[in-house]
């Protein structure tokens, strides 16, 4: 009862604190990256472990540097997904602007769907709201459920305000199957840990052995769908550009694994190019290949692993 009356407060207050204009917003960014850092030291050791085996060769002036910058684009997004609540149709598209949108829009305007590979890169948030806004066909985003039942609910609320079909990943498949006769669109966050009992595949990624999920590719090489990468570029505090960037075509004619190596690669070379903007604070190397089923690939050109 009390942790039920805790997460209505809770709620309320998001809610009331999303009426807040942005400008306004951003002065509360301001405040809780100082409280953040300084104070409560959030995840300081994640985030320094993580910068320090992903870029060996960097200075410790670097590393601090993409610190002090990740806390602030941090505390900045925490805000903009409090203002999803409230945020405008005009707002949102004055925002967030996509490139190339009509590469996607040839397949669904042949009736035809796609798979979009996203990952915690700028603010994915408004990124998969705006989807439903700018592209013809259904959009299906796929994400991962909240233990709190409560907050679970509100975002998925907010999610799916402008159009999106939210789909619970156990759920995929399902989705899928009955969108099949539409024109569609189905994202994937394809940067997330898969579980230990799920990190089957290892790769290097960020100068590390990662496990990587394949649950994109199993679809893509199933359905032959085409797969883009949203490529998010953070511009200037609360405005992005996404260019929707074709990574595979035609997934029946790949090899195994090179759907899985494109999209991981491609999403190294983003964080390589402006590395404060990816979610650094999940401990996303918290396995370790010991009970792998199949090698990583030793390189970005290597996509052939084999059984182990």
């Amino acid at each position: 009862m009390i942790n039920k009356s805790l997460s209505f407060i809770g709620i309320f207050l998001l809610n009331t604190l999303s009426l807040l204009p942005l400008f306004l917003l951003y002065r509360l960014a301001d405040a809780f990256y100082l409280v953040i850092f300084y104070v409560f030291k959030y995840r300081r050791k994640v985030v320094k472990e993580n910068l320090y085996h992903a870029f060996p060769s960097k200075s410790a002036a670097e590393l601090n540097a993409i610190e002090k910058d990740y806390y602030k684009f941090l505390s900045s997004l925490f805000v903009e997904i409090i203002k999803m609540k409230s945020i405008s149709k005009k707002e949102l598209n004055k925002r967030v602007k996509f490139k190339n949108a009509d590469l996607v829009e040839a397949y669904l305007q042949n009736n035809e769907s796609v798979l979009f590979c996203s990952s915690h890169y700028g603010n994915y948030e408004w990124v998969c709201m705006a989807i439903g806004l700018n592209f013809s066909g259904q959009h299906y985003p796929i994400y991962k459920p909240l233990s709190s039942a409560a907050f679970d609910q509100w975002f998925l609320t907010m999610r799916s305000k402008f159009g999106n079909n939210m789909v619970a990943m156990r759920q995929t498949l399902r989705a899928i199957q009955a969108s099949k006769n539409t024109a569609s669109m189905f994202t994937f966050g394809s940067d997330q840990a898969p579980s230990k009992e799920e990190s089957i595949y290892w790769t290097r990624f960020l100068n590390q052995e990662t496990s990587v999920q394949l649950g994109i590719e199993k679809i893509a090489k199933k359905t032959n769908r085409p797969v883009f990468y949203l490529k998010i570029n953070y511009l200037e505090r609360g405005y992005y550009e996404v260019d929707c960037v074709p990574i595979c075509l035609q997934p029946d004619q790949t090899r195994q694994f090179e759907i899985t190596e494109a999209h991981t690669h491609f999403l190294e070379e983003m964080i390589e190019e402006k590395p404060a903007y990816w979610l650094w604070s999940h401990r996303r190397w918290k396995y370790k290949p010991e009970n792998k089923i199949i090698t990583f690939a030793e390189n970005k050109d290597n996509i052939s692993a084999s059984l182990a």
